[in-house]
């Protein structure tokens, strides 16, 4: 006879690992955007997965990291003579990102194994949680393959590389949402509404990539004005036809650029969204003022951003309200696909 303790036992544990989890990512992605903003990246130069757990607590220690980071052309370049304070400053930022990311992996990779022990899951679900665990292995790749970018000849990390660094992050915490809402759900229904949605949050992650293109080329330090740049709606050095060649984003115009028209289709193909569902009552209104609430959030602190000079507060915000842009448009699926309409 099935022990029904157990059984809500289980699921109450699953549950708090589940959101646990989607909290520590959360605030892993937070703590990372502030990582690169401050320019704190570099600051540790060695991978150090298991020797790296605790910070320098000596002077000779904090010296030793200093001394690495010397070494390398952000130090030789921009930060010359920086004081042994102002390098504490960057290392700190580093550090709490590495520490975060190991403790987020641990969180969901230990009892993950555990309740493989318990024989918790059905076959999808481990499947799905082995999935997100591979995912949590191939961020840390990810990461200090960011990191090595800038270690040799360059002053910065790859903004490609940081962009596939955030997008895996924002996969994962994608994933991480998706099973706490479908979890306990025996039938999903997908329709063509679910697949439109799911069409728009493609869109949505193309943008956050763009976007850390913005971030890694320090693309929001110029033309900072709206809704014109320079004086023009396309800046003069800009030219569209550029974009068939890759070496268009790495130019810190076209991506800016490319990040606004991105942002004004967004907008767009939301309202259109918005008003076919509405019209076809697939769907409570209120779900519907939520995404586009976020939208519209997302879009004037992104307007914030170039208009205050590029302030490190708002350009966080920036970065966590794509978090819960993320987290509207994924509900906004959930709720279209167990309509039963």
């Amino acid at each position: 006879m099935l022990n029904t303790n157990n059984l809500n036992k289980n699921n109450t544990h699953v549950t708090i690992w589940l959101y646990l989890s989607l909290f520590l990512v959360s605030s892993l992605i937070f703590v990372g955007g502030l990582t690169r903003l401050t320019e704190s990246g570099l600051s540790i130069t060695n991978w150090e997965l298991f020797s790296g757990i605790l910070p320098p607590l000596t002077d000779k220690k904090w010296q030793y990291y200093f001394a690495l980071y010397k070494e390398i052309p952000q130090y030789k370049k921009i930060n010359f003579g920086m004081s042994l304070a102002e390098f504490k400053y960057i290392f700190w930022w580093e550090y709490i990102h590495r520490l975060l990311a190991r403790l987020a992996s641990l969180v969901f990779i230990l009892p993950f194994i555990y309740f493989l022990i318990k024989k918790v899951f059905n076959f999808k679900q481990i499947l799905f949680y082995s999935i997100i665990s591979s995912l949590f292995f191939f961020q840390g790749f990810l990461g200090w393959y960011m990191v090595k970018s800038g270690l040799i000849t360059n002053t910065d990390v790859s903004h490609f590389r940081l962009s596939a660094h955030l997008l895996g992050a924002q996969i994962i915490l994608s994933l991480l949402f998706f099973s706490i809402l479908f979890r306990d759900i025996k039938k999903i229904n997908l329709n063509f509404y679910s697949y439109l949605i799911l069409f728009f949050l493609i869109i949505v992650f193309f943008q956050i990539a763009i976007g850390a293109f913005v971030s890694g080329l320090d693309a929001a330090k110029i033309y900072q004005t709206w809704p014109l740049m320079n004086g023009n709606f396309i800046p003069d050095d800009v030219l569209i036809k550029e974009f068939s060649n890759s070496k268009s984003y790495s130019s810190p115009s076209h991506v800016q650029f490319l990040h606004r028209i991105i942002a004004y289709f967004i907008i767009l193909f939301f309202i259109f969204i918005f008003f076919y569902l509405e019209k076809k009552k697939i769907i409570n209104l209120k779900y519907l003022l939520i995404v586009l609430s976020a939208i519209i959030f997302q879009a004037l602190l992104g307007i914030l951003v170039l208009i205050s000079g590029h302030k490190i507060y708002i350009a966080s915000l920036h970065q966590l309200g794509s978090i819960f842009l993320l987290f509207s448009i994924i509900y906004l699926f959930y709720q279209v696909s167990i309509s039963k309409k």
